[in-house]
């Protein structure tokens, strides 16, 4: 119960510090109903509301997995800023891959699924990017554009 409340009043402030940098967005004269500001308030306002529910409702204490386990999170967290860091220079389906890959074998420790993992989830999700979603994302990034 206390480590539920504890996280419910981490989400609180993060949703309370989110919705503050939405109200300074500088909305432009033609924006979307939905847009540059109306998108943050809502994505903070159900953030603020599902930790109210955890700190007000928390459930029993929680038997935490072994030290290990925080350590393989600790790598995907890295491997996902690497992910971000190397969106611009390399484009999507490189990170995309190495990172899906990566976390396929924190996963489950088998290089060959994992290397084909990532070569799947990344295509697969580029293709939903950029047709179905029609998002202009690169597919490589400018040091492979000479």
């Amino acid at each position: 119960m206390k480590t539920d409340r504890i996280f419910g009043l981490c989400v609180i402030g993060v949703a309370l510090a989110y919705i503050a940098s939405a109200a300074q967005i500088q909305v432009g004269f033609l924006s979307d109903p939905v847009g540059s500001r109306t998108f943050p308030y809502l994505v903070g306002g159900v953030a603020l509301a599902c930790a109210l529910v955890i700190v007000l409702r928390p459930d029993e204490e929680p038997g935490w997995p072994p030290l290990a386990t925080f350590g393989r999170i600790a790598i995907a967290l890295v491997v996902l800023y690497g992910f971000a860091v190397a969106l611009r220079p390399l484009g999507f389906l490189i990170p995309a891959a190495v990172a899906s890959a990566a976390i396929s074998y924190l996963i489950s420790p088998r290089p060959v699924a994992a290397v084909l993992c990532g070569i799947g989830i990344s295509s697969l999700l580029f293709a939903i990017f950029k047709f179905a979603l029609g998002l202009s994302l690169a597919p490589f990034g400018r040091l492979f554009a000479g």
